[in-house]
């Protein structure tokens, strides 16, 4: 399986995925327009129920943001 994961997120946007992982506290209200720039990217799906990460959206959250390694160093 080769995907693209090397994403360029605003901290929005990572702070929407952190919020659907699974083991994740419920968030309060996600920003509806940054999950939908997350499903243009193919890393959420909108569903009836709720908004789920799919299997590139886990990768690229495993992965993590090279820009994150960065100030981590």
């Amino acid at each position: 399986m080769n995907i693209d994961i090397d994403q360029d997120l605003t901290n929005d946007q990572w702070d929407a995925l952190r919020a659907l992982r699974p083991m994740a506290s419920p968030a309060a209200r996600l920003n509806n327009y940054v999950l939908q720039q997350l499903s243009a990217l193919e890393l959420v799906v909108l569903s009836d129920h709720a908004p789920r990460l799919t299997s590139k959206g886990r990768a690229v959250m495993l992965r993590g943001s090279p820009r994150l390694w960065d100030l981590a160093a």
